[in-house]
């Protein structure tokens, strides 16, 4: 899932409840300049902000202050919440970058290509990735709208495919590059979360081009933009690889 509108920044993470839909029509850039002093970000940033230059730098420091914070409070051992069945949410709401009459088909011969610190840099066809370990999950997907829906997701544990490719643990990213012109990235830690997926099922189906197939990202910690859809590649780097939406101003980090 990705979404397509630009969210308010804070110092801290906040919660879907914390954000208000009337703020997903304002951008990020325009909210702070209204909303925020010259003098607060002067001080925050130590930027000159009498240029517009000055304004892009003082909003990129809260920005990375606002992931370190993120980063600093993230833990793999604290677990999202999980629903029943009944509780999923029917119809399930479409959205990413374009709409819905412009979802792609899965390319013919589509494979999933892995690069960066990995050991085995084969191809992986859809087969092979539904011979992996499966996990199913219910939980909710939060939109940086300020929209929720829950959804069940059945897929293969992301820290099980980085073991199974050998791929370098101690790298600092893992990058998402999609068939549709998507891309993504997360940190580490938040790769090996047990309840981050690469889902190949939605809803106790075979995924389908509008929810992301053949494989797509489920990573309940994060607001819905990091759940990428559609995935040709994952790449383990050092480098930081920013994203589709975060290299338009998106909190990269991106907990919820």
């Amino acid at each position: 899932m990705t979404d397509q509108l630009k969210p308010e920044r804070k110092l801290v993470a906040v919660s879907a409840d914390d954000i208000k839909a009337q703020l997903a029509r304002v951008s990020r850039r325009g909210f702070l300049k209204r909303t925020l002093s010259l003098g607060g970000l002067a001080l925050l940033s130590g930027c000159d902000l009498s240029t517009h230059s000055g304004v892009d730098a003082a909003l990129e420091s809260i920005l990375r202050f606002d992931d370190r914070v993120q980063a600093a409070l993230f833990s793999r051992d604290r677990l999202v919440q999980t629903y029943p069945a009944s509780a999923i949410t029917r119809p399930f709401r479409f959205n990413a970058y374009y709409p819905e009459w412009q979802v792609r088909d899965v390319p013919d011969g589509w494979v999933l290509n892995v690069a960066g610190q990995v050991a085995e840099k084969r191809p992986w066809t859809l087969e092979a990735l539904m011979a992996l370990p499966q996990e199913s999950q219910i939980t909710r997907h939060i939109c940086i709208e300020g929209w929720s829906q829950i959804g069940q997701w059945r897929g293969v544990p992301l820290h099980v495919f980085l073991r199974h490719i050998g791929a370098d643990l101690s790298a600092r990213y893992v990058a998402f590059t999609c068939f549709d012109g998507y891309s993504t990235s997360i940190d580490m830690a938040s790769a090996l979360h047990p309840q981050t997926l690469l889902a190949l099922d939605f809803d106790s189906k075979p995924l389908e081009p509008q929810w992301g197939a053949p494989v797509r990202l489920r990573i309940p910690t994060k607001l819905g933009f990091k759940s990428a859809k559609n995935i040709e590649a994952i790449e383990v780097t050092n480098t930081f690889p920013g994203g589709y939406w975060e290299q338009q101003g998106y909190d990269w980090f991106a907990g919820v």
